[in-house]
């Protein structure tokens, strides 16, 4: 199984653990152009955590899904709008419809598309000056993510999972590099403009677990090690940070309007 299927292993947990996105961020793609009635196609759209607040802005919606039981989850959650169609597919592979949409959208998964495939067809879709909007999410250095707890926690990392990179630390917002070179040099699309927002979310020792579990790395290793790891994550979180932390996000979304 590749990496980007683990995901559909427990839909449910995924849905109820994942964080949502900034408000301000959908906000500011309706400002970039994007008026209610446009045609959005979504990549990736998981259990409709982007998709509803697109939807409840008024978008047209196709949002296609690997997954079957997280495409599953996508419709019950989408159940109410009747602009929106959640398709199960792998986008490399999915034959895209004769109308051009006005947007194409991607939360927390155009990475997970092949590389040879995700830019130029992202603007076959796109009529020409509809836009490409993808959005990252960064794990960042702040809230009760000190030095001190990150180090601990790579302890345990590299104690149980030996993929992980020695030395591993959290980086800053202002260190991570805003980078839209894959889609200018494809000559399809124009330079990007950057959205950025940082924020925090407070997680019990059982809500982390249950974030953790919602990883690709983490359901990918072998249960005895998995388990250690998180057992081993659940007492230091109990015992020296009194069974809550604090994560830092940071959320970037990146704009390109298609130019040819």
């Amino acid at each position: 199984m590749r990496l980007r299927e683990t995901f559909n292993e427990d839909a449910a947990r995924y849905d109820r653990a994942r964080p949502r996105y900034p408000v301000q961020m959908f906000d500011d793609l309706a400002a970039a152009g994007v008026a209610p009635g446009a045609r959005v196609l979504e990549i990736g759209c998981g259990t409709g955590q982007a998709t509803v607040p697109l939807a409840e802005r008024g978008y047209r919606i196709v949002a296609v899904e690997l997954g079957t039981d997280m495409a599953a989850v996508a419709r019950r959650n989408l159940a109410a709008f009747d602009a929106v169609e959640v398709v199960t597919a792998a986008f490399e592979e999915w034959p895209l419809p004769g109308e051009p949409f006005d947007v194409v959208f991607s939360a927390t998964a155009f990475h997970w598309i092949d590389p040879a495939v995700r830019v130029s067809k992202s603007a076959d879709a796109l009529r020409l000056g509809g836009l490409l909007a993808t959005v990252g999410t960064h794990h960042i250095a702040g809230g009760t993510w000190t030095e001190a707890f990150f180090v601990e926690t790579q302890k345990c990392y590299e104690r149980f999972d030996p993929s992980t990179p020695p030395g591993l630390r959290l980086e800053t917002a202002r260190d991570i590099v805003e980078d839209d070179r894959e889609l200018t040099s494809s000559g399809r699309f124009g330079p990007a403009k950057f959205y950025r927002y940082e924020w925090e979310l407070p997680y019990s020792t059982a809500d982390y677990l249950d974030l953790l579990l919602t990883y690709s790395g983490h359901r990918a290793l072998p249960d005895v090690q998995r388990s250690a790891l998180l057992n081993s994550i659940a007492r230091l979180i109990d015992v020296d940070y009194g069974g809550q932390i604090v994560k830092r996000y940071l959320t970037e979304l990146r704009i390109a309007q298609r130019v040819r």
